[in-house]
């Protein structure tokens, strides 16, 4: 089997919402196919997400609620700057870090529609 491209996408009830989130994190576009419930998150002209219209689409409970379904790691240079972005674009912060003076570490965050990810650090 010969891969030539992947993409992560993201269920949604608010696809509008969801996709403008993950456009903002990523400092991309988004391009709407709003008659095929589809809209795809561009960086630099290539897809990096997509999102899905989902009308009955259940929120993930973090981290004892129902199983989480997919996330994320998304690795920053400075967290303080990237938590103070995403936190602007709408994220929920869900869990700390344990240790923020660690050589690495995570923070996780949940999208506009529940989905988790983490604000990673590493050297």
């Amino acid at each position: 089997m010969k891969i030539r491209d992947t993409t992560v996408v993201f269920d949604a009830a608010d696809i509008d919402v969801v996709s403008a989130f993950w456009a903002g994190v990523m400092g991309g576009e988004v391009w709407k196919d709003d008659e095929e419930g589809w809209h795809a998150v561009l960086v630099d002209g290539k897809q990096v997400i997509g999102v899905q219209h989902a009308p009955n689409h259940v929120q993930p409970e973090w981290p004892d609620g129902a199983q989480q379904q997919v996330h994320l790691d998304i690795y920053v240079e400075d967290l303080q700057a990237a938590h103070d972005e995403v936190m602007a674009l709408g994220a929920t912060f869900l869990q700390p870090a344990e240790d923020l003076d660690a050589v690495d570490g995570f923070q996780v965050y949940a999208d506009p529609a529940g989905h988790p990810f983490c604000l990673c650090w590493r050297p």
